[in-house]
């Protein structure tokens, strides 16, 4: 079992914070929702808190308060330019010091937030009717981070 105290602050930091990073990925590939979305990304952490994830080093990341620094982008943009690479960081570094079923929780629980985030908002149609749960440009930022995650 991996647990916090294997890390120093700059990897715990860049491990804990991917989940987030990943969610707000989701969030910026598409207009609107971000609410709903941001909303989804509380249930997610609050669900794993109430029920363990299987994974002591999973358990921390849900039971610390996890967010994007506001002033860690200058931009949208570098944001998004960066995001990805960042999780594959946070992967690769968890990688390094944890077993690969630990690896394997930690990909599942930040899959688990970027669909749920996905699919907390209907984009398109009008007044949510004829919308589409989980868009194209969502789809698409969820298999970047799929495919950073290995």
């Amino acid at each position: 079992m991996t647990e916090k105290a294997r890390f120093d602050a700059d990897e715990w930091e860049r491990i804990a914070g991917a989940p987030a990073i990943a969610a707000m990925y989701v969030i910026t590939s598409e207009k609107g929702g971000t609410l709903r979305e941001s909303m989804a990304v509380s249930k997610v952490y609050s669900d794993a808190r109430e029920q363990s994830t299987g994974s002591p080093l999973v358990d921390e990341i849900v039971a610390s308060v996890n967010s994007v620094p506001p002033n860690e982008f200058a931009s949208k943009e570098q944001f998004r330019a960066e995001a990805v690479d960042q999780i594959r960081a946070a992967k690769d570094t968890l990688a390094v010091k944890a077993d690969a079923e630990e690896v394997s929780t930690y990909r599942d629980f930040i899959l688990t937030v970027v669909q749920r985030v996905a699919e907390a908002d209907k984009s398109g149609g009008f007044l949510g009717i004829g919308g589409e749960r989980v868009t194209e440009h969502e789809t698409a930022a969820i298999e970047e981070i799929r495919a950073a995650l290995g």
